[in-house]
């Protein structure tokens, strides 16, 4: 069996979400702060007269961002993925939708903070057609595979939310 995954970038590593919650990609637009929100959002996009709350993954997620802000990307989620309302998440870059075979996904994630484990469906390891080769490799025959951290963002977001809520009672 194969799924199909969008992979992005965070920090300058790689990451994948479900191609099923992605509704489009789009390039930095201005964002709209609103105050007093909490410090994962980044504000409100008007797109295409839909107001959309944006919210940085990289916050979310504790990782430094590898590009200036209007460098990078918006991926906007179909409204299911996050309280049927229009959300985007900030990342570096969007690379490709990507079919995966499930036997390249190791879901044996161990060593792992117990709550971050609840976020990370997989860890991806790309076969012997997508190896990269080692930088600094004295052998040109030696390669590594490339592996891709597979998160859930409907749990990131939803998770972040009952968080928010229950440090305001």
């Amino acid at each position: 069996m194969v799924v199909d995954i969008l992979e992005f970038d965070l920090g300058g590593e790689s990451y994948a979400m479900d191609i099923g919650i992605a509704r489009e990609i789009v390039e930095m637009l201005p964002i709209t702060p609103i105050p007093r929100a909490p410090a994962h959002v980044t504000g409100l996009l008007n797109l295409r007269g839909e107001i959309t709350t944006i919210i940085d993954l990289h916050y979310l997620l504790g990782i430094t961002p590898s590009r200036k802000r209007d460098e990078q990307k918006i991926m906007v989620l179909i409204p299911d993925a996050f309280e049927n309302t229009s959300v985007g998440v900030i990342v570096d870059e969007v690379h490709s939708v990507l079919t995966i075979d499930e036997t390249a996904i190791d879901t044996n994630i161990r060593g792992v903070d117990e709550h971050l484990s609840d976020y990370v469906q997989g860890i991806i390891k790309l076969g012997d057609e997508d190896r990269l080769k080692a930088e600094n490799s004295q052998d040109s025959h030696e390669s590594v595979k490339r592996l891709i951290i597979w998160v859930d963002v409907k749990k990131i977001l939803t998770g972040t939310t009952e968080a928010s809520s229950s440090h305001i009672e």
